[in-house]
């Protein structure tokens, strides 16, 4: 019989049923860090996850970041400001490659250059294609002239997808040349990845801790298994059915944040051409059957866009836009020319549990419609895939918004971006694409409010994206374990950030 290191970590997770409690053994100055799945790659500008975000962003930095409170900071950008109508500027600090060479203004021009190129299949891909030049007047100096004003730049900079790679490196993640709090020291395909700190980050006084081990599990029930006997430190994706345990656990603690959603994409590509199917769809689904399914109640229901409560631009109206009307539903269908029904295979992942159980509430609700589902449930890194190429006919989406403006909505509401995991295909939005633009352009906070009403209206009758639940994201972790933080609202996939300032105290 062949024991595989896999089942080695799985069957010492499954230890907390004997009673162990393995912390008090753990190596000095190190943390083990649970992940949900293992990162389907490490290349600096894909976006394959927020296992994979958890990781990039301690081996990785940009020109811009977060702080613990999910606002801009300086990162290899030590400041910046507006030059003109259409420019902005960015003073470098002093930092240093893995390979020992000095950041520099021409590093960070190679990189937009790379992320904007035509063969390019970076994730900011269309975002950059507004900079009509860049500038390098000296080695510490970066000029940024675009094609028009656009007050959303600084914040594109910071996304965990847009890290200065050096110059003539490539984007795979075996020799890119990046920088950031730590090194990759090793790592064991699908099981583990090894970091050790970086002596030479640029970040006095960080990071705290000498290494982080990830270990990826897969199971979200020997995840949290794991955390209760002491294997790891620290997991992320709590199971919903797991945090009352974890809250009554005294040798542990848990972070939730409301920002992360629940939402179907579909294809334009066949039946879910005609809007009045996507609409027919979004009335006939009862939200509140997702929240208590796939996350036991703690989350509430989304009948509109993915704009969180709380943040700027947040619209209370057009949040209950989507209320459960089958009647409506099957009027619509008979209204597209399928009111005796149609067959259709919904997306989804059995990887993830809150994946499934939505999709089977979305195939039960649609059933009593006409619309009789299909699931398609392969795991995790197929799902990505499948919805990278758009090879589906609607799809589960468990993501957020890149930012708390609404700008961030763009990554999953703007059709005329370049097909990806996060949003519908084959689907052309260009009013919505036109307003986005009018929306970067704008200084005026409350003109920009305006335009962003406009945008809501044509995105709610378009139903480029359904909403179905805003959930509760947590992280869950050792009562020792300090520094770590759950950003705020759609900062939330981005808390790996803090892990550079993580401890145990």
């Amino acid at each position: 019989m062949q024991i595989s290191r896999r089942s080695v970590i799985a069957a010492g997770a499954a230890l907390p049923l004997l009673g162990r409690d393995a912390r008090a053994a753990r190596a000095p100055g190190t943390l083990s860090f649970g992940l949900s799945t293992f990162p389907p790659n490490l290349l600096p500008w894909a976006n394959t996850g927020t296992a994979q975000v958890t990781v990039k962003y301690c081996v990785m930095r940009g020109l811009t970041s977060y702080d613990d409170k999910g606002l801009l900071r300086a990162e290899l950008a030590e400041s910046w400001a507006r030059d003109g109508d259409a420019a902005w500027v960015f003073k470098l600090r002093d930092a240093t490659f893995s390979n020992g060479a000095k950041v520099t203004a021409e590093d960070v021009k190679w990189t937009l250059e790379q992320v904007a190129g035509e063969k390019s299949t970076a994730f900011m891909k269309n975002q950059f294609q507004s900079v009509a030049a860049i500038e390098t007047p000296d080695a510490r100096t970066v000029r940024i002239v675009l094609k028009q004003a656009n007050v959303m730049l600084p914040e594109w900079l910071a996304s965990p997808h847009m890290p200065i790679v050096a110059k003539g490196s490539t984007d795979n993640n075996a020799t890119a040349v990046t920088v950031g709090p730590y090194s990759i020291a090793a790592q064991e395909k699908g099981v583990s990845i090894d970091l050790v700190a970086n002596p030479k980050y640029y970040r006095a006084g960080a990071p705290k801790l000498k290494n982080i081990r990830f270990i990826a599990y897969a199971d979200e029930n020997l995840r949290v298994a794991a955390l209760q006997a002491g294997d790891v430190d620290i997991i992320e994706y709590v199971p919903w059915q797991s945090m009352t345990s974890i809250e009554a656990d005294k040798r542990l603690k848990m972070t939730n944040v409301d920002g992360p959603f629940m939402a179907l994409s579909f294809n334009g590509n066949g039946a879910f051409k005609d809007k009045r199917v996507r609409q027919a769809v979004a009335f006939g689904i009862k939200r509140e059957e997702i929240v208590n399914a796939a996350f036991f109640g703690r989350g509430n229901p989304l009948q509109g866009l993915p704009i969180a409560p709380g943040t700027p631009f947040f619209d209370a109206a057009a949040a209950k836009h989507w209320s459960y009307d089958p009647d409506r539903a099957k009027a619509l269908l008979k209204d597209a020319g399928v009111g005796g029904g149609f067959a259709t295979t919904l997306l989804s992942t059995a990887q993830y549990g809150m994946h499934k159980s939505t999709a089977e509430v979305v195939q039960q609700n649609l059933a009593t419609v006409g619309i009789n589902v299909t699931l398609n449930l392969p795991d995790w890194a197929t799902r990505v895939n499948l919805g990278n190429r758009g090879q589906y006919e609607f799809c589960v989406q468990g993501t957020t918004t890149d930012n708390n403006d609404f700008d961030g909505a763009a990554t999953v509401l703007d059709g005329e971006l370049p097909p990806n995991n996060a949003r519908s295909v084959n689907i052309p939005t260009p009013d919505v694409h036109a307003l986005f633009d009018k929306g970067r352009a704008e200084f005026d906070f409350a003109k920009r409010r305006a335009i962003y009403a406009d945008l809501t209206k044509a995105a709610l009758d378009n139903c480029f994206l359904v909403g179905l639940a805003w959930r509760a994201q947590g992280y869950a972790m050792a009562k020792d374990v300090q520094g770590f933080v759950n950003l705020p609202g759609a900062m939330t996939f981005f808390s790996g950030i803090t892990l550079e300032d993580t401890y145990f105290g």
